[in-house]
Parts: structure tokens; C-alpha cells; sequence
């Protein structure tokens, strides 16, 4: 609404997706060769965010440091295209003459953000979503549902499975009785998070998961 937007895309900064959606790499892969010179001289390269937390892999698999800071700083440090920079004594780039352009030059007044959010960050917005949150969107009001209480497992699935867990289970509680025969399912060392190994993120063709899906004729775009 402000229309920001079309400058933030000519900086490189698109609207690829919401929330979670843009976790783990899922923004996109960066260049095989930038991927390939990290691995192959095992790089400790890093991000920015703005997001809510900073794991190793958060932004992309290959980026082992991130750092957390506002959405202007964000913007601030892609300009500079480092994160080594003082930006008290350092510019972000330079203009056509030759003068540096600094932080302190381009970061908007107190003045400038409010009025920007008075005028298009307003309570109809909130209200326009809000009302139509229980309908959902056209997509979800026509999704087929199965009738009846239960799930209706489908065994050929790839997506999701049902865990072994509920065989055998009943309404009452069971005894409880001592756990034997387990096994660890990871043994991971302290760098490795959720992000990691969480099945959100996109699976290397190399992978014991990737073989089983093509298995089961999926393809990597599947």
C-alpha cells in the first residue's frame, strides 16, 4: 500500500512467501558455484534476518552464521554485501561522483516511519482479514473432506505417514511398564538444529529420503 515495495524488489528483495514458508532454504537455492566454493573450502558464511531466530541453517543450509537485526539494518547489510563493516566510518556504496553514501544518509527520521504507518498500517486492514479468517480462501472452502471422526489414512502416501505409534492403542491407559529395546533414532553433535533435519526444508538427491521417495515414482520437483 505505501508502495515500497517496487524499490525493495529493484534491490533484490522480492516477496517469495509468508512466515515459514521462506525458512530453510525454501526461498530458493543459492548459485551451484557460490554452494559448491562454500562446501569445498568449508566456508563459515553468513546471513541477516529479521526473523525470530538465528540457527545455523536457518536461511539456507549453507549459511552457518545469521544474525538478527531490524528490517532497515537487513536491507543496510546486503547493500554493503558484507557483514564486516562499521557503518559509522565505513559507506554502504558510492555515488556517481565518488562520495560515499552512508547509513546515517539514507536511514529514514522517526518522523518519516510514523507518518508512513498512519497513514497505510490501519485498523481496516486487520479487520478486512480477520472477518474472513474462519472462511478461509477459495482453495480451502472446496478442499474434499472425508466424512467421519477419524483420519482417513492413505497407505500409499508420501507425505504423511501414520505412526506405528497408535497400533495397539486403546481408550483406557495402559500399565505402565518399563521401556525396553530402544534405540537412539540421532546422535547429533551440539551444531546441528531442527532446522537441519526438519522435513520442511528441500531433500539432497543423495539422501536415503530421496531414494525412497523416487521409489515411489516422486521427482525432485515433486
Amino acid at each position: 500500500e505505501s508502495g515500497v515495495v517496487p524499490y525493495l524488489e529493484k534491490l533484490g528483495f522480492d516477496i517469495v512467501g509468508y512466515g515459514c514458508m521462506t525458512c530453510i532454504g525454501n526461498s530458493g537455492p543459492i548459485d551451484d558455484n557460490i554452494a559448491n566454493t562454500i562446501e569445498k573450502n568449508e566456508l563459515v558464511c553468513c546471513g541477516v534476518l529479521s526473523g525470530n531466530r538465528n540457527f545455523e541453517g536457518r536461511i539456507h543450509p549453507n549459511t552457518r552464521a545469521n544474525y538478527l537485526a531490524s528490517p532497515l539494518l537487513v536491507i543496510a547489510y546486503a547493500l554493503a554485501g558484507t557483514v564486516d563493516i562499521d557503518f559509522e566510518k565505513q559507506p554502504l556504496g558510492k555515488r556517481a561522483d565518488g562520495s560515499g553514501v552512508f547509513l546515517r544518509d539514507i536511514w529514514p527520521t522517526r518522523a518519516e516511519i510514523q507518518t508512513i504507518e498512519n497513514k497505510y498500517v490501519i485498523p481496516g486492514m486487520f479487520k478486512e482479514v480477520y472477518e474472513k479468517i474462519k472462511l478461509g480462501s477459495s482453495t480451502w472452502q472446496t478442499l474434499e473432506v472425508p466424512k467421519g471422526k477419524l483420519y482417513g489414512w492413505d497407505a500409499s502416501s508420501t507425505y504423511i505417514k501414520r505412526p506405528p505409534f497408535f497400533d495397539g492403542m486403546t481408550r483406557e491407559l495402559p500399565q505402565i511398564k518399563s521401556i525396553e529395546g530402544a534405540r537412539v533414532l540421532l546422535y547429533l553433535g551440539d551444531s546441528v538444529t531442527t532446522d537441519h533435519i526438519s522435513p520442511a526444508g528441500s531433500i539432497a538427491r543423495n539422501t536415503p529420503a530421496a531414494r525412497y521417495l523416487a521409489a515411489r515414482g516422486l521427482t525432485p520437483r515433486e
